[in-house]
């Protein structure tokens, strides 16, 4: 075990920013749920520009903080990092949002919910490892919870199989085809970038064990 409060010369602010980002992001998926169960009362998009707002503003005082408190420079590395990788998270569900909300008439029907539940999973347990740090990270449930990720990712590569047999069997009209595989594979990203933080909460973890 190690104690990144102690590496970070005891700053708190760092795991409460982060820890910020990590919330803002299980938002972001929240809302997500929300919407795709309103698809017609567009006044849901509000939640997303809030998030989105606020998770910029996080991410633009974790980069202050970093150059203006004493740390290495493989802690600032990982700090920022961590922070892109989080920042990611919502970014990318924004991006569904917008296209989606554009596209009304090729998603009424559409069940999203397989994906969004992967996803308020994913963005349940990235919470939980940056939450880690604070007290300092067990390398062994660094991995438990890494391992989770990868499970829900492949979870989300078999369904994106089944979501592309149903594309391409006939049934659905040439323009709907383009709309959902994009919407889909949007979806897909999200698990990618949840993925992502938890590798690098994983590498750091590994760097000092």
């Amino acid at each position: 075990m190690f104690s990144l409060q102690r590496l970070l010369g005891k700053e708190d602010k760092f795991f409460t920013l982060l820890e910020a980002s990590a919330e803002e992001a299980r938002t972001s998926v929240q809302a997500l749920v929300r919407l795709s169960k309103t698809l017609d009362k567009p006044s849901a998009v509000g939640d997303f520009a809030y998030s989105r707002e606020k998770d910029k503003q996080i991410t633009r005082e974790i980069s202050a903080a970093v150059y203006s408190t004493f740390v290495t420079a493989l802690e600032r590395e990982d700090i920022e990092e961590l922070s892109n990788a989080l920042y990611k998270i919502p970014k990318m569900i924004d991006k569904f949002t917008t296209r989606l909300l554009a596209t009304p008439q090729h998603v009424r029907g559409i069940d999203f919910s397989t994906q969004i539940t992967l996803l308020e999973r994913a963005t349940d347990v990235v919470l939980e490892l940056v939450k880690s740090l604070r007290q300092g990270m067990d390398l062994d449930r660094v991995k438990e919870l890494n391992d989770k990720l990868q499970f829900l990712e492949s979870e989300a590569d078999n369904h994106m199989m089944s979501l592309y047999k149903d594309l391409f069997s006939g049934k659905h009209e040439p323009l709907q085809v383009i709309v959902l595989k994009d919407l889909y594979e949007l979806l897909e990203k999200v698990i990618d970038r949840c993925r992502d933080a938890g590798n690098v909460i994983a590498n750091i973890a590994l760097k000092h064990s």
